[in-house]
């Protein structure tokens, strides 16, 4: 690839690049990809990107439901720290993919550089098709959250007026959060960085404007019972069974983690600075997870079942009254908590967009000539952030005939992201154990690498050796043991009311990318492919 070429590629940029941009748009160029995105986001900018998707002290206040049912107070600790070790495992892994191919494509554009060449082009497509739907399905789960917190809210406060609640208000708040997340991602574009560093302070400083409070005002529970008490309301056969059942609740916690990926194309020197953010993402959100989950299992109190059915819908806002006995200082306590999850909704919505768009570049999508394309003054794909838009909304109105059948659908969001993860993580160890990588050599890169049928060759970013092999069989081990109780329902007996859905609609997404697969995407899909001159 010529210095030329390269630079002829810039001319879709509307400003001219930086050494640095030179630099990393010669590394996407490698990929067989063209530099069409402005790269907008820095270490700081993409760190808070990372954390603010995360929220995971905020996810631990919000759905610590599963695993007081199941596990109890001892279970959810227990259950925290090792779904922490294992997520440190699971993104240590996928960040040394992320540096070999940083592109927005992230878990299928390895899976096509991974697989065996007879099978690479479904294993591939099979994967963006998991990956598209766990995305949709997490914009869908967080806008549904942060609708229904900001009516709880309301209902909390409705002693000082008449409020009765209607689930489609639900609904009309829900949108309301997706389109402020579209304004923040279409219309000021080019401020998102800047308001994921700044999301990034609120997200630290909320931190400890919650839990100071929470650990002061609270009445306090027995260390040695929260430590040792396990509990089996799921009714399951064995504690240890109803462990790894409610151990999931804290899955949801970390549910996000590789959004920074699809931001990779936007980035300066992701191969390095997208895995860096990531780990600190995990160790920051960790910690304050872990923080704030022995801080509200120490402030529970007695009567579990008040919080279980709290009128607002959320045990964490009955905690908040609880310990404050004021309603406007719950009221402010709780805002925090559902201003971070509508800035999440924010990055959630900009990375699946950018996944479907990148899927689309690859025609692994119906439609994608549109979707494919990147609007010339914002240089962002505005069609892929509208689709994703729409199919949000209308998710939406399933709320309104049942709660359960839009949380079957939104299901998908662990179960296929966690099925894409867990593709590649096998991939990367079969490949380690039966061939090669190349270190990189400046002076002799190869025109393209670490797309489908190139060279592989490591990124600046790597665990070497028999540690790097234990690690990525560590992650493989995790994450299949973490799919298969993924799709367990929290109690017995199931009925439709309690019924765990993802294996529905996991199975309806695999169906359809297969039906769709041969008989029509076969013919166009053929991998990530070459979009330049070699």
């Amino acid at each position: 690839m010529t210095s030329a070429k390269v630079v002829a590629l810039y001319q879709t940029v509307d400003e001219a690049p930086t050494s640095s941009d030179y630099v990393d748009n010669q590394q996407l160029v490698r990929l067989g990809k063209k530099p069409v995105l402005k790269r907008n986001f820095g270490f700081m900018s993409i760190l808070g990107f990372s954390c603010t998707i995360l929220i995971t002290w905020e996810a631990t206040l919000v759905l610590s439901t599963p695993g007081l049912a199941n596990g109890g107070p001892a279970g959810v600790i227990y259950g925290y720290v090792i779904v922490w070790l294992g997520n440190i495992s699971v993104f240590t892994t996928l960040s040394e993919l992320v540096s070999m191919a940083p592109t927005s494509g992230g878990q299928y554009h390895w899976a096509a550089m991974l697989a065996p060449r007879s099978c690479a082009k479904f294993l591939s497509y099979l994967t963006g098709w998991l990956t598209v739907g766990g995305w949709q399905g997490s914009v869908a789960s967080s806008g549904f959250l942060t609708g229904n917190m900001l009516r709880g809210i309301i209902i909390m406060t409705a002693t000082y007026y008449d409020y009765t609640p209607e689930p489609w208000h639900a609904t009309l708040l829900y949108w309301a959060v997706i389109l402020f997340a579209v304004f923040i991602n279409a219309v000021v574009s080019s401020a998102l960085p800047k308001v994921e560093g700044l999301i990034l302070v609120l997200h630290v400083l909320g931190f400890f404007a919650i839990l100071i409070p929470l650990v002061i005002l609270s009445p306090h529970g027995d260390a040695q019972s929260i430590f040792s008490d396990f509990q089996n309301t799921g009714m399951w056969p064995t504690q240890g069974l109803s462990f790894m059942v409610g151990m999931i609740g804290n899955v949801f916690a970390f549910v996000g983690t590789d959004a920074a990926f699809h931001m990779a194309e936007e980035t300066h020197s992701p191969s390095i600075v997208v895995p860096r953010s990531i780990l600190i993402s995990i160790l920051i959100n960790g910690a304050t997870g872990f923080a704030m989950t022995i801080a509200v299992l120490f402030c529970l109190g007695d009567d579990l079942d008040s919080l279980l059915n709290s009128a607002t819908g959320f045990p964490h806002m009955q905690i908040f009254l609880n310990s404050t006995g004021s309603i406007s200082g719950a009221t402010t306590m709780a805002a925090i908590i559902t201003t971070l999850g509508i800035c999440a909704t924010i990055g959630m919505l900009a990375s699946t967009s950018r996944v479907f768009w990148s899927f689309a570049r690859d025609h692994g999508v119906p439609f994608w000539r549109t979707l494919s394309k990147v609007d010339s003054r914002t240089t962002v794909p505005l069609y892929a952030i509208a689709v994703t838009t729409v199919i949000s909304c209308l998710l939406a109105l399933i709320q309104l005939g049942s709660v359960t059948a839009f949380n079957s659908i939104a299901s998908i969001s662990v179960s296929g992201l966690y099925s894409s993860y867990l593709i590649v993580a096998f991939l990367l160890l079969y490949r380690r154990c039966t061939s090669g990588f190349k270190m990189p050599d400046p002076s002799e890169l190869p025109a393209l690498a670490n797309t489908s049928g190139s060279d592989l060759v490591w990124g600046p970013w790597h665990v070497p050796g028999a540690l790097g092999i234990a690690n990525n069989a560590f992650a493989c081990m995790y994450l299949t043991v973490i799919w298969f109780f993924s799709f367990w329902p929290p109690a017995l007996p199931v009925n439709p009311d309690n019924m765990n859905y993802a294996p529905l609609m996991t199975g309806a997404v695999v169906l359809f990318s297969i039906v769709y697969y041969f008989a029509w995407a076969n013919k166009e899909y053929q991998g990530p492919i070459i979009e330049i001159d070699i």
